[in-house]
């Protein structure tokens, strides 16, 4: 039986991720030690008490021992076959593929946006830690680390990814609306986005299989967002989750159902959180919009704004002098 031994905790609030640092102790006698993900929203995986961490942790031993190692790596190089344009994003991966700590400041290739490659790879399934203060021998400083995890790609619980072929389908489905910019944009630069955050997803969320979605299902669960605007609802999908107070885009404080406070007795997470994000701006951004429209083409709240408007200008005080 595989001996496992925690020997502390860490948290990166930015990414909202945390970790076990453990050691796996064999009964061939070898060792495994490194930092694993206990809460970490990509691969559904949110662990709370102990006995779930270390429930779970034994489960997935068997990925970190010395003998999975290379039959983890042969499935990478055909995974990576099959993306030949991704050769900047590889480069990522190559250096980062060993398991080790890796120096983000002298261990990666140099690149003008690193971390969006960094995303790409977690995009397509690998799991990482984060240790934003680790000594680096060859810069003689703290800096951040990144640490590849061994584990299959997707986590053991897994995160709904798509191929390039569901992605197209997903495009042409929402005709290449730009859902933020409210009109059609470039097909190549959109990205299908789950419209109920991934930060709310627990274990039983993820389906194993999008290309079996049907028609419906996909025009209901995504929106078409360019990887800028992604980005932005992850920051503001993230700040929910951490207060409980709804975000909103363009600035403007307005929900189409709801107010900012996460409904009581709505969960925080599970399939029944997505009831909770129903009338945030992110959520839906079309809908949003839409519902705003609809308001202003109303007589009498068209005529309340003029209203407010002529009260405004009458506070406004006079400018004194000649």
């Amino acid at each position: 039986m595989t001996k496992v031994t925690i020997t502390a905790k860490h948290k990166h609030g930015k990414a909202s991720e945390q970790y076990v640092d453990v050691t796996f102790e064999y009964e061939d006698g070898s060792f495994w030690s490194g930092w694993i993900p206990t809460v970490y929203r990509r691969t559904g995986v949110q662990l709370s008490s102990d006995e779930e961490i270390f429930e779970y942790l034994k489960s997935i031993a068997h990925h970190c021992h010395g003998s999975a190692k290379q039959s983890w790596q042969e499935e990478q190089v055909a995974f990576w076959i099959s993306k030949p344009k991704a050769f900047v994003t590889k480069k990522f991966f190559d250096a980062l593929s060993e398991g080790g700590w890796v120096c983000t400041q002298c261990g990666l290739p140099a690149n003008t946006n690193p971390a969006r490659r960094y995303q790409l790879l977690k995009e397509n399934g690998y799991t990482f830690a984060t240790d934003q203060r680790r000594f680096c021998a060859q810069c003689k400083t703290s800096r951040t680390h990144l640490q590849l995890v061994l584990l299959p790609r997707g986590g053991t619980s897994g995160y709904e990814t798509w191929s390039t072929a569901l992605r197209s389908r997903i495009v042409r489905l929402l005709k290449a609306y730009d859902a933020y910019e409210g009109k059609p944009g470039n097909m190549s630069g959109l990205l299908p986005d789950h419209k109920f955050p991934e930060i709310r997803w627990d274990l039983e969320t993820r389906r194993p299989d999008l290309s079996i979605c049907t028609d419906s299902e996909i025009l209901h669960d995504f929106q078409l967002l360019t990887n800028q605007r992604n980005l932005q609802k992850r920051e503001a999908c993230l700040k929910c989750s951490q207060s409980d107070k709804r975000q909103y885009p363009f600035g403007v404080k307005y929900y189409y159902a709801g107010d900012e406070d996460w409904p009581q007795g709505v969960p925080v997470r599970g399939k029944d959180a997505e009831r909770g994000c129903i009338g945030c701006g992110w959520y839906d951004v079309e809908t949003w919009r839409q519902s705003q429209n609809n308001l202003n083409k109303q007589p009498e709240v068209k005529v309340a704004k003029e209203r407010l408007i002529l009260n405004e200008i009458r506070r406004e005080p006079r400018e004194s002098g000649y």
